[in-house]
């Protein structure tokens, strides 16, 4: 059983989140959220300096109000397992502890991830990629990350953008050759 539950929760992240929450029981949300990022710190998934989950990744990941993210960073916070540094985020260990800085821009993380649904085929050419709204919620970023992530897409030939339509896939031909897509 506990290996099904692994397996389901790297297939769907999201889901296995949002399932794994007892809404209601009586331990507060928060606090059930925070566990299970201190279950990561402890465990050495998530190491002193990494940055956790923003608040907008928390509300996106586990389908709670803004006010129960919020309450989880505090938490953590109040347990010593985590700083915030004001406009950078939240991060692993105490306050003057080295921050890990992503390998690479958010972006283009965003941008990775949607180029290589569009090569495995889940968004298929002439299709709609998903809105703006849709993907900040999924990467837990602002309006602008999703966009600067589409800019980039569509200056590499993954899709284009119908003004008040939405961005949709190219065909194949107008795609970058993988080297060039990295």
């Amino acid at each position: 059983m506990a290996s099904e539950l692994t397996v389901l929760a790297c297939l769907y992240p999201d889901v296995y989140a949002v399932s794994m929450l007892d809404r209601d029981g009586p331990v507060p949300i928060y606090v059930q959220i925070a566990d299970a990022i201190q279950e990561q710190i402890v465990g050495g998934r998530l190491r002193a300096g990494e940055a956790v989950p923003s608040e907008a990744a928390l509300e996106a990941r586990f389908g709670v109000a803004r006010s129960t993210a919020r309450n989880v960073v505090r938490e953590l916070r109040e347990r010593r397992l985590v700083h915030t540094v004001q406009g950078e985020g939240t991060f692993v260990g105490p306050m003057g502890i080295p921050r890990i800085r992503p390998k690479r821009a958010l972006y283009l993380e965003i941008a990775h991830d949607i180029a290589a649904k569009i090569r495995c085929g889940k968004f298929r050419p002439n299709c709609s990629i998903s809105s703006d709204t849709a993907l900040m919620l999924r990467h837990g970023v602002a309006k602008v990350t999703v966009r600067k992530a589409i800019a980039h897409l569509r200056e590499q030939g993954w899709v284009f953008t119908v003004p008040y339509r939405g961005t949709f896939v190219n065909e194949p031909g107008k795609w970058p050759s993988r080297e060039s897509a990295r």
